[in-house]
């Protein structure tokens, strides 16, 4: 959501306002800008940490197109395909616990 401010008080009792323009300014700012500034300010200080993230992230797609032969997605739309990757990363889960724990570990976790 896009947020539009303008100061006409502010405007008009400028000294220099009429060296300035002859119409109010409105400045544009989106409703969650400020996330978006602090965002940035902590990528600034740890430029890093977004290449951990992209490569952490990038192992179970990768994981899932090689396991599974799915080097696409079967269905089409947007609800179709998230119910498709969405079964994809239930069996990844599955299969990620029973290499981890074993079958006994899930056995009794799904008891539990």
């Amino acid at each position: 959501m896009k947020i539009d401010d303008t100061n006409r008080v502010a405007c008009t009792a400028r000294p220099l306002r009429d060296r300035c323009t002859k119409s109010f300014r409105q400045v544009s700012r989106l409703e969650n800008e400020a996330v978006l500034d602090q965002m940035a300010t902590r990528l600034a200080a740890r430029p890093d940490i977004l290449d951990w993230r992209r490569e952490s992230g990038e192992y179970p797609f990768g994981t899932i197109k090689q396991w599974m032969n799915q080097g696409a997605f079967l269905m089409r739309r947007l609800d179709n395909v998230g119910g498709e990757f969405s079964l994809m990363a239930l069996a990844y889960n599955i299969r990620r616990d029973i290499t981890i724990g074993g079958v006994p570990g899930l056995i009794a976790a799904l008891r539990a």
